[in-house]
């Protein structure tokens, strides 16, 4: 059918009038009267929504205080900077009572290993502490103690309930900055891949550049590869380590923007440690800021592929990694989805497509030395989640630490 010799579908289309279907409706001035004929839900409001939706299902009782959490000023923790000359730093922060909880955590171990020594002498059961209470262990001897933390990192904290304010870094004489504010539980998954000295390590999603530069400052790492896909986000990884590492150090760090997917083509096989801190829906930033916020509605289907580009990115770092290799997956979701279920996917498609045996490892003493700094979730499958709580508002940050036979 054919109006003036014009085709009527596009005409339909594109809503202009025909002879006998009536005459079409004027555009406004304003467009706003025109096509606004739904409220527009802010981004964040409907990352709040879905999360009322699935975490109050499975955090129960506890999804209250965590909501409460994420949705107020999130806590950060001070990187010290080892390239920088500043040595008063350190003790200026411990003057306003902030402790460095990766010392604390060392000493912690320490005592531990020597309690359970102590113990395993006397054939006494060693009482393991831990998130929402003791755990009694078994006759000692059965279970390992506490993994000692051996790391060169320092990172500061204000005690649980302290919400003081780090200043802004200042520049040492040659220009590099003292510290770098990050949330302290984004270290958790550094601290998980024990770095050892000439270990080749790769950071596949490494911008914005904060794991990478903890990374550098256990002064272990024998060749540091650096990537991420996007190249505006690597432009900022360039000026982290522009602004904190002298030229020597960050000229030995090959900084990448290859798609993470792709990158067993490139070097299969070639890492000690592998640390994939996969795009999430990053949970915290979804409820409190509307830019670049997974939850805009263009970018629902963005969304809906995450746990399979996250499966994606996780395979690949298991095929990057040297046999008797380590691969930690981090996210700073909550999200099981995104977490535990990528993992036991993984795992299961790694032995079945590629003959590669990993098994993920219990990373439950993080939870006895890191308890006084953060909130921890009890009910993880595999893995570590930290729990934002409003005396302790860090995460949240999942990780789970998987070893390549």
């Amino acid at each position: 059918m054919a109006v003036g010799g014009r085709p009527l579908l596009p005409l339909l289309r594109w809503g202009l009038g025909a002879p006998g279907l009536g005459a079409a409706p004027r555009r406004h001035r304003h467009k706003e009267k025109w096509a606004a004929t739904a409220p527009r839900i802010p981004a964040t409001r409907l990352a709040l929504h879905h999360f009322d939706a699935s975490y109050s299902l499975q955090l129960g009782e506890r999804w209250p205080a965590v909501r409460a959490a994420l949705l107020c000023e999130q806590k950060y923790g001070a990187l010290l900077n080892s390239f920088a000359s500043a040595d008063h730093v350190a003790q200026e922060l411990e003057l306003h009572a902030a402790a460095d909880f990766v010392s604390e955590a060392a000493r912690k171990a320490q005592s531990l290993l020597q309690g359970s020594a102590v113990g395993a002498e006397k054939g006494e059961s060693v009482p393991q502490e831990g998130h929402g209470g003791g755990r009694m262990v078994t006759p000692a001897g059965t279970l390992p103690p506490p993994a000692p933390i051996g790391s060169n990192i320092k990172c500061y904290t204000f005690p649980r309930g302290d919400i003081t304010r780090f200043r802004p870094a200042w520049p040492d004489s040659l220009g590099l900055l003292s510290y770098y504010l990050m949330d302290a539980a984004s270290l958790l998954p550094v601290l998980a891949l024990n770095v050892q000295p000439d270990d080749f390590v790769l950071d596949l999603c490494a911008a914005p550049g904060g794991k990478t530069l903890a990374l550098l400052q256990t002064g272990a790492c024998g060749h540091l590869a650096a990537n991420d896909v996007s190249i505006s986000r690597t432009k900022r990884l360039y000026q982290i380590l522009s602004s904190y590492v002298p030229k020597n150090v960050r000229e030995a760090v090959s900084v990448t923007s290859y798609d993470g997917r792709d990158w067993a083509e490139l070097e299969g096989g070639t890492f000690h440690k592998v640390l994939v801190d996969v795009p999430c829906t990053t949970d915290r930033h979804s409820v409190m800021e509307t830019d670049n916020n997974i939850f805009h509605r263009r970018r629902t289907k963005e969304r809906q592929m995450l746990p399979m580009l996250q499966l994606q990115l996780l395979i690949s770092g298991i095929l990057a990694t040297k046999p008797g290799g380590d691969v930690v997956y981090s996210t700073c979701s909550l999200s099981p989805l995104q977490n535990e279920y990528v993992i036991e996917r993984a795992i299961e498609i790694a032995e079945t497509q590629f003959n590669i045996t990993t098994h993920a490892e219990d990373l439950s003493h993080f939870r006895t030395l890191f308890q006084d700094t953060f909130s921890f979730s009890s009910d993880c499958r595999l893995g570590e989640l930290v729990l934002p709580h409003l005396t302790a508002n860090f995460g949240p940050i999942y990780f789970c630490k998987l070893h390549r036979a």
